[in-house]
């Protein structure tokens, strides 16, 4: 099914994603967006999603993304994307609870299919290589391209993760035939970071902690420390990638505080540890590479929780 199928005799459309957005989800919902803006004029459409790290303000109508949610509408159809379970739709689930038909484009594999429409692909690098294999691709120009390439350069690490296939390149290539300045693409989305955002990564290497000798890396940061530091959640990303890198390490793990004994934890891996598997003991997911959950508790405790799991499994 294409999405030129979906979006056939209807009027209204909105696009979505996950809560805590990262360039694999801003880059989908945004390429699914300028794709249809430029082949549907006649659609109308709306963006939601909570507000994105302004360094994918180089994406094309970035600035039409919707994060206040005031907009009452039943939409004939509702996007889902890069998005594993309507929990994480955040306040946006109020449009799926309404429209006339909800779709969802994912790669989760611990998406259990909660759209009326879904299509899913644990096995793929990317939402927005996901997206893209339902796109028509003679109805693309260079902003959607480099949308579709920015999220894919996202979630692979820059093509370095096990999820990058030979499929995932040759759509790179594809993707790059539309003129998208590459360095620039990767570099605003996956490596240049603001002084704050420099400085909270080396406040976590530096208080990070290594088990089970030397093969999972540890570290976190606190609501005290954000605010020292002066940064959101949004600047926290890739701090556990950094931590992965480490010599020796299987598996990072990464916390930082959302309340009051309330956690946010990021798991990434190696061949062949599952951080699936961990994250859904406390009611998680997301890839068998890297997935996510929330834990309450004492920070100590959760650690030593979590690092159990872990520690069972190695």
């Amino acid at each position: 099914m294409k999405i030129d199928e979906i979006v056939s005799n209807i009027k209204t459309a909105a696009i979505t994603g996950h809560i805590k957005p990262d360039g694999d989800c801003v880059g989908s919902v945004l390429a699914l967006y300028n794709y249809l803006e430029r082949n549907y004029p006649e659609l109308s459409v709306d963006l939601y999603l909570e507000e994105p790290s302004g360094k994918y303000g180089f994406l094309k109508n970035f600035d039409r993304i919707d994060s206040s949610y005031g907009k009452e509408c039943v939409y004939d159809v509702l996007f889902c994307l890069d998005c594993s379970t309507k929990e994480r739709l955040g306040a946006a689930r109020k449009y799926f609870d309404t429209a006339k038909h909800t779709v969802c484009l994912d790669h989760h594999v611990s998406n259990e299919g909660y759209a009326g429409e879904n299509y899913i692909y644990g096995e793929l690098s990317s939402a927005c290589e996901v997206l893209y294999n339902h796109l028509d691709p003679k109805k693309l120009d260079l902003d959607i391209a480099t949308c579709l390439y920015a999220g894919i350069v996202s979630d692979t690490g820059v093509f370095r993760y096990s999820c990058t296939s030979p499929a995932t390149m040759r759509i790179a290539a594809d993707l790059m035939e539309y003129g998208i300045r590459t360095n620039e693409v990767v570099d605003e989305t996956f490596f240049t970071k603001d002084w704050n955002e420099n400085r909270i990564l080396g406040y976590a290497v530096l208080n990070s902690h290594l088990l089970f000798d030397g093969r999972v890396i540890y570290s976190y940061i606190t609501d005290e420390k954000m605010k020292e530091f002066q940064v959101t959640s949004r600047e926290l990303d890739g701090i556990v990638s950094q931590l992965r890198l480490t010599r020796g390490v299987i598996c990072a793990v990464f916390l930082y505080e959302t309340g009051p004994w309330e956690y946010k934890v990021s798991l990434r891996s190696d061949d062949p540890f599952d951080v699936n598997e961990v994250a859904a003991v406390f009611g998680g997911g997301g890839h068998v590479r890297a997935a996510g959950c929330n834990v309450r508790g004492e920070l100590a405790d959760c650690i030593e929780a979590i690092t159990a799991q872990i520690g069972s499994r190695l």
